[in-house]
Order: C-alpha cells, then structure tokens, then sequence
C-alpha cells in the first residue's frame, strides 16, 4: 500500500473514533435528541407530566372522595350525533340518555341560583365536566361566576328567560323564552348553544319547532335527579348506567349545599364503577 493511502486510513479511522467519543459525550450528557417525546421536553418537564387524576395534593379529599376522579375516555364511534345547526329544518332529538358503551355519566344543573364560588373551586380542583342550564331571570344578576365556570370547560346551556312552563304555550311564546334566552347567552358569555331544557321537562310539539327555529339541536331531559335526600329514577333500573343524564337538584334553600350535592353523587358515580362525561363531546 502506498504511504499516502495509509496516512489517509490512518486520518479516517481516527476521525471516525472522534465522532463515536463525541456522540457517547453528547448522550450523556443529555444532549441528543431523543427519539421519544416526553424525552424532548426534558427532564424537569418530564417529571411534571403525571397520569390525569393523579391530583398529587390530594385535592380530592377536600371534596368528601376517597380517590381522584377517573378521567373520561375519548367519545366513542357511537356517541349521539346531533343534526346540522340550520335553523327550522329539522326537529331537536329529546334525550334523557346517551347511548354509550363508554363508562360515564353527565352531570347537568339548572337555573344558577346557586353561585358558590366554592363550586368554581371544586369544579376546577377536580377537572369536573359540568352543563350549566342558565335561565336568565334566575342566573341574570351574576353572569360573571359562569363566565368562571366556562373558562373552565363547562358548558353553557339554554333554559329559558323566565322558566315558564313551555307546553300549551302558543309558539310566539314559546319562540320568545328559547330565542331570548339564546341572545342573553350570547350577549353576555359569547355563547349561543345548542342544547336546550325545558322547565320542568314541560314541552309539547310546539316546543319542538321553536327550539329547531332558534338553533336548538337537542332538549336534554334527564334519568336521574340527585335531591337534597337521596338520588332518585324517572324510569329504568334504579340504579346509575353508562350514558346517564343526571339533574343535581335546582338550588334548594334548605339542606345540602349543590357542593355536598355533588360530593355525594361522585361518591356513588364512583362505587359504580362510573365517571363524569362532558355531556357536550357526546352531543356532537
């Protein structure tokens, strides 16, 4: 071999363990792109990624539950698929479940009488999805605690302007209380919303039509209600099922606060097994 062809193998060998030595020194020293996402984001941020639920302040006892609260699975394929939001062409379904495989349940409330900021705590410490069914009259004077509630995923829902029992009522009437309704929601939370319950579950097919003509795609009616005393069936098995629509009773005077409510319904979501949905993700 010619002496310039080994001065030349010589030079490559000695780059190339250069490169390895280099390489090894980069790795340990963490500064090779891992292959692995949560290796990019580095080590302290690594550390702060913790399974949801995991509440490592134990926030969650605070609330009256002896474990975290599970998060909910993503939808499934066969979650309730609403019609197109083109006013006046087609009828709101009525649902009172959700036809789910998936092991949750949704917690609605109406009117907004109550406005605790306590339960904007709990909502947020426990990543609770709520449905807040506003009536103006009621939930007018303090708009601003459900702004907070929005910020935080609930969502804003129709209840009326002035909870009138709608069936029986002339559509002009009936027309008035939704659509009303629609432009306070959206003149004070910048929301417009799709789903829709009546006062007292009291609706007729003239409440249809009116919900259909102001962009209503569902009424929403419920299984269960959670009462001061105890949780209470319309219909069905007696006890909770994946897909139940869950009232926590409108805002009582008297007995348990809407926190200890609430509380006590996750208390018995939970020994079923179950946990809480957004009910908006299945009525898409």
């Amino acid at each position: 071999m010619r002496p310039g062809a080994r001065d030349r193998r010589a030079r490559s060998g000695t780059a190339r363990r250069a490169l390895a030595l280099l390489a090894s020194v980069l790795l340990l020293a963490g500064c090779a792109q891992s292959v692995d996402p949560i290796e990019r984001l580095g080590r302290k941020a690594a550390e702060g990624v913790r399974p949801h639920g995991a509440a490592p302040d134990g926030s969650y006892r605070r609330w009256g539950l002896a474990e975290p609260l599970a998060r909910p699975p993503r939808p499934d394929a066969r979650a309730l698929l609403l019609p197109p939001d083109t006013a006046g062409r087609s009828l709101p379904r009525v649902v009172d479940h959700i036809p789910t495989q998936d092991r949750v349940v949704f917690l609605t409330y109406d009117d907004g009488a109550d406005r605790d900021p306590r339960f904007v705590d709990m909502v947020r410490e426990l990543g609770l999805p709520v449905s807040m069914f506003l009536t103006d009259s009621i939930a007018g004077p303090g708009y601003g605690h459900f702004a907070r509630l929005r910020r935080l995923g609930a969502g804003i829902e129709n209840h009326t302007v002035d909870h009138r029992a709608l069936a029986g009522l002339p559509y002009p009437g009936q027309r008035s209380e939704i659509c009303g309704q629609q432009d306070r929601l959206a003149a004070r939370l910048g929301v417009r919303p799709r789903l829709f319950r009546p006062p007292y579950g009291s609706y007729d097919a003239t409440t249809l039509h009116a919900a259909s003509d102001c962009g209503i795609s569902a009424l929403v009616l419920w299984r269960a209600a959670m009462t001061p005393a105890d949780l209470v069936y319309l219909h069905g098995e007696h006890r909770l099922r994946p897909g139940d629509i869950i009232l926590v009773g409108p805002d009582e005077t008297t007995g348990p606060s809407l926190r200890e409510r609430t509380a006590r319904l996750l208390r018995r979501v939970q020994q079923r097994g179950l946990t809480v949905g957004r009910l908006e993700d299945y009525l898409n």
